[in-house]
Order: C-alpha cells, then sequence, then structure tokens
C-alpha cells in the first residue's frame, strides 16, 4: 500500500475533480499490528534516554559531606548495587524490546517494514 507523501498523492484522489476536494484527501490507516510495532521501536529508541537519566541519578542524592540539614547521606554500596541493577535491567529491557520487535516484524511484509527489499 503506497503511503502518501510530499510527492505522493493518496490513491483514489484527484486534485481537480471537486467531489474529492471538497471530501480532502482520505485518512492514512495503519494496521493494529504495524502501529504497535511502531510504537515499540519508538520505545525501545527512548530507552537509551531513560538509561541515562537513571544513571544520572545517583549526582542527586546527599553524600557524607553535606551540612547537618540535609537527608541522611547514601552509602557508596547502595549506590553502586543502584547502578549495576539499573545496569542489568537495561539490559532486560533491550533483550525484551529486541525480541518483540523481531516477532513483530516477522509478520509483516517487506515492503510494509520500510527496509527497502522488495
Amino acid at each position: 500500500m503506497a503511503r502518501p507523501g510530499p510527492d505522493r498523492t493518496p490513491p483514489g484522489y484527484r486534485p481537480g475533480d471537486p467531489q474529492t476536494v471538497a471530501q480532502g484527501p482520505p485518512p492514512v490507516f495503519l494496521e493494529r499490528q504495524n502501529y504497535r510495532s511502531r510504537r515499540l521501536r519508538d520505545a525501545a529508541r527512548l530507552l537509551p534516554l531513560a538509561g541515562a537519566l537513571l544513571f544520572l541519578l545517583p549526582l542527586l542524592w546527599p553524600r557524607a559531606g553535606q551540612p547537618a540539614g540535609a537527608d541522611d547521606p547514601v552509602r557508596m554500596s547502595d549506590a553502586i548495587v543502584y547502578v549495576f541493577a539499573i545496569w542489568a535491567g537495561l539490559i532486560v529491557a533491550v533483550g525484551l524490546f529486541g525480541l518483540a520487535v523481531r516477532r513483530w516484524g516477522q509478520s509483516e511484509p517487506p515492503a510494509a517494514r520500510g527496509d527497502g527489499l522488495e
């Protein structure tokens, strides 16, 4: 199915015909599976940003050398456990995203995936 773009008009749309001009171009419809696959890919692209923010979070924790009115300082061992837990969680999340994208990607035809293999 050809998607409308800047240089393509949707199928059935005739710019000079008064009936199609009044109706406007037909809406673009994505199949549910294709839509979910694209959203999953978008979420996978945001995963590095989320990981970076989680790795920077310990910089906001109170330290041992702060004034007496500050919260209890976080022990270094707790911070190291946190960093390694985030690291392991990111590895698991990337693996799950990869499996899901591969599973949904295999059921789509090559033209729908946009990988150029036709």
